[in-house]
């Protein structure tokens, strides 16, 4: 449902990709804000509402 990627050529600026099937496409650029958006993705894997039921949330 959730895809992350991330190039990293060597002596190149860092970028990242997340999308998920929900809707959600970031992007980032750096190394700072790559880490950053990695985190990110992660959390969204744990609120995504297509991964995430009513009664999961409700009991949350």
């Amino acid at each position: 449902m959730a895809w992350l990627r991330i190039t990293a050529p060597r002596g190149a600026t860092p970028t990242a990709t997340s999308k998920c099937l929900c809707g959600r496409d970031r992007s980032a650029v750096g190394h700072g804000k790559v880490l950053a958006l990695i985190s990110d993705h992660e959390a969204h894997r744990d609120e995504c509402p297509l991964r995430t039921t009513p009664e999961g949330r409700a009991a949350a």
